[in-house]
């Protein structure tokens, strides 16, 4: 079942502007040299100074004026046991592992209900999911290298599935055929925690690659709540689920599932299949509601992507999620909402 959680209270302590971004960075959809599992076990648990600083955030806004909010965090508990993850074996460098277990979803009555129209394309070239009316959770990585904002973020696009197609014939056979087309919306505004940028963490850490994004028009589709991350042995099979626009399978959207082979406090390392694209997809879970017969799902993590991390000098490689913490839960439910209010239940 769903786990109710106390969450922590992210409070607007205060707002500055900052000079406009340069958005000369390049999209990179793979990451080198991040803190990956052994450099995760060695890090000391954050102070709540540190906190406040890494939860801090920038929006950047459709006309290229960024500012800086500074933020509070009341309520957290700090957890003693650090970042503890439990071992797990070496592995081959590449991104499908064995036999390929993705799916091309094609029928459109799957592509065009929940849960599958959550998923959406950045126009950066990443994948995200539908978390409001108006927001779209994805990593911050297909925004932002950690230094500056990536070119494509400029005049920022998310495209939402569609199946209709007029004009000539060619078109209106793709569509039948289950070819996505997209509808695409403009971004009005764009949030990315302090903790992701250079400057802050040092080395990049994958621990705050996320994102969210608000649309300039709502979209009228059903989307997926916020869950907060339960523990590998609280998951059915160790499964998750999730849903992207891989680069090798151009205009599809390709779903699959997996298991977790281990966890740190922030992260999900998993051998789930995925290339480039999906990066940015959000990781879902079908658990019963409390004190109902009822089933939800609900998002848990971020797909960061396939990441290649120096373990005792060797490059290793592994595909990795940031998980919804309850902080994280806190932080993404206020950039919704606007307020706490909405976020003290997760």
């Amino acid at each position: 079942t769903w786990h109710l959680k106390k969450i922590p209270q992210i409070v607007r302590e205060r707002t500055f502007s900052l000079d406009s971004p340069k958005f000369e960075a390049k999209t990179k959809l793979e990451l080198n040299s991040v803190c990956g599992i052994e450099c995760q076990r060695k890090l000391p648990v954050p102070s709540l100074s540190d906190l406040k600083n890494l939860l801090s955030y920038e929006t950047v806004f459709e006309n290229g004026t960024r500012t800086l909010t500074e933020v509070n965090v009341l309520g957290a508990v700090l957890d003693p046991a650090g970042n503890t993850t439990t071992r797990r074996p070496s592995r081959k460098k590449r991104q499908i592992y064995g036999t390929d277990s993705r799916f091309s979803i094609y029928d459109k009555r799957f592509m065009t209900n929940f849960p599958f129209n959550t998923a959406v394309k950045i126009s950066t070239g990443c994948s995200g999911i539908l978390v409001s009316p108006k927001h779209v959770l994805t990593a911050a990585h297909c925004l932002h290298n950690g230094k500056d904002y990536v070119k494509g973020s400029k005049r920022l696009r998310v495209g939402l599935m569609k199946m209709k197609s007029r004009g000539n014939g060619r078109k209106r056979k793709a569509a039948s055929e289950g070819m996505p087309s997209f509808q695409w919306t403009r971004v009005k505004s764009t949030h990315i925690p302090k903790g992701w940028f250079k400057g802050v963490s040092g080395d990049i850490a994958l621990d705050y690659d996320y994102a969210v994004l608000e649309l300039k028009r709502p979209h009228k589709r059903k989307y997926m709540e916020l869950g907060i991350s339960p523990t590998i042995k609280m998951m059915p099979g160790s499964m998750i689920h999730f849903s992207g626009f891989d680069n090798d399978r151009s205009g599809q959207l390709v779903y699959r599932f997996c298991s977790i082979s281990d966890e740190s406090n922030d992260l999900f390392y998993q051998y789930c299949d995925a290339e480039p694209g999906s990066t940015g997809s959000g990781i879902y879970l079908r658990l019963k509601e409390p004190n109902k017969k009822k089933w939800k799902r609900k998002i848990i993590a971020v797909y960061s992507g396939h990441q290649w991390v120096d373990i005792n000098g060797e490059q290793q490689d592994y595909n990795v999620a940031v998980r919804i913490t309850p902080l994280k839960y806190a932080q993404i439910c206020f950039w919704i909402h606007g307020n706490d209010e909405n976020c003290t239940q997760g």
